[in-house]
Order: C-alpha cells, then sequence, then structure tokens
C-alpha cells in the first residue's frame, strides 16, 4: 500500500507569516491539530509544521502573546516529509526514526499534496504495524520531559 492511498489530500496548509489565530482557526475548521507550513502558496514547498502543542508550548506557556505572533515563530523545524509514493512501511520507518506522528506528504515537484498520520496508519495497516509504530514513534516522548 502506498502513502497517497490513505493520506488525507490536499490539507490546509499555512505560510510563515499566517497569524497564529489564523492557524489555530484552520485547525479548528479542518479538525485537524496539525498544519504544514508551506513556503508559500505558489509552490507549497514544505518549510515546517505548526501543531496545536507547538501554539500553547511555544507561545502562552511562555507568556507570549499568540495574538500577537506568526506561524513562523512556532513552527517545528526541520520539516520531515514522505514522498506520495512511499510505501506505508517506508512512511513507518521515516516516523519511528524522525518520532514523528504526523508528516506532510509531498510530489514530484516537493510541494506538500497531503498529510499522513498515525491513525491513518491505524485505521489502514495490520494491528500489529500500527502497535510498532505507536511504540517506536512514542519512545522518546516516554523518555523526555514535556516534549
Amino acid at each position: 500500500m502506498k502513502v497517497n492511498e490513505i493520506m488525507t489530500a490536499d490539507p490546509a496548509c499555512c505560510t510563515p507569516e499566517t497569524s497564529l489565530q489564523d492557524a489555530a482557526k484552520m485547525m479548528a475548521d479542518q479538525n485537524c491539530g496539525c498544519l504544514p507550513v508551506v513556503e508559500n502558496e505558489d509552490n507549497m514547498k514544505p518549510v515546517g509544521t505548526i501543531t496545536d502543542r507547538d501554539i500553547c508550548c511555544r507561545s502562552v506557556a511562555e507568556g507570549r502573546n499568540p495574538l500577537e505572533m506568526k506561524a513562523g515563530d512556532c513552527m517545528s523545524t526541520p520539516v520531515v516529509t514522505v514522498d506520495k509514493n512511499a510505501t506505508i512501511d517506508e512512511c513507518c520507518s521515516i516516523m519511528e526514526e524522525k518520532q514523528v506522528r504526523r508528516l506532510p506528504v509531498v510530489d514530484e515537484n516537493g510541494s506538500c499534496c497531503g498529510m499522513i498520520a498515525q491513525a491513518d496508519i491505524a485505521l489502514s495497516s495490520p494491528q500489529s504495524q500500527s502497535g510498532d509504530l505507536v511504540k517506536e514513534v512514542s519512545k522518546a516522548t516516554a523518555s523526555s520531559s514535556n516534549v
């Protein structure tokens, strides 16, 4: 099975200049907790990701005003991506190695064309593969403090 068969196609994206409020509204509207941050809307090349957790931990928890901040102030970098034609096994290996739960999916031009999450893999893969992925990705979380 390939990534493009189970990914969320054409995800909502923001740019580094998108206000945090607008990024949070996109997440609420799309019922998601992570947005790819793209260089610009023309080339759609991922430069980072921003999660609801990034917004909390890198603005509110630090006493900064999120209404005065941009996505670029809180996004996670460097961005880790997966090719849309990669196999699910390849995708799982990337997630495990980089210890991430979500990945922007890129096309042959390096433009963002989707998002894939642990949940997508869990819903479409054998139970053992899903369990292994969660276990391996969660190792960093279990050993680190509040990351």
